[in-house]
């Protein structure tokens, strides 16, 4: 489990957002990250509590279904995990905020919406677009 911050002050200052959005922002993601690992956790048990009480082929392959449909879901689960560690780094190294691609603020409203987000909605879109436009070809 990790740890919230108690107060704002506990924050490395940032340079494009205040300290209060800051420890709010903050808040999210560990409570966003506390919430996969319960998830995991108690997906992990339940997956090795199911096994043992399959009866039948039926029960095995519906069993075995719904197992690949978890471990696909942990994937994503632990893909997040990732996402949400690196931006509490950031937020300890200051650099949290900063888009990736061209160096400017993400915004508190698209980081309320996305905590994790990497790049500027600008950016974002401009990527989503040079996207489709391969997929088109």
């Amino acid at each position: 489990m990790l740890d919230h911050v108690k107060d704002p002050s506990e924050l490395p200052a940032d340079e494009y957002l205040s300290p209060q959005e800051l420890f709010e922002l903050h808040t999210i993601l560990v409570d966003q990250a506390n919430e996969l690992l319960d998830a995991a956790q108690n997906n992990l048990s339940e997956l090795t509590r199911e096994r043992d009480q399959d009866a039948d082929s039926l029960d095995v392959a519906t069993s075995e279904s719904d197992r690949d449909f978890s471990l696909r879901l942990a994937g994503r689960e632990r893909r997040m995990l990732s996402k949400i560690k690196y931006a509490l780094e950031c937020i300890s190294e200051r650099e949290y905020g900063i888009c990736e691609s061209c160096g400017e603020p993400i915004g508190f409203k698209r980081l309320m919406v996305r905590p994790v987000a990497r790049v500027c909605i600008d950016c974002k879109t401009q990527a989503e677009q040079l996207e489709r436009g391969d997929r088109a070809f």
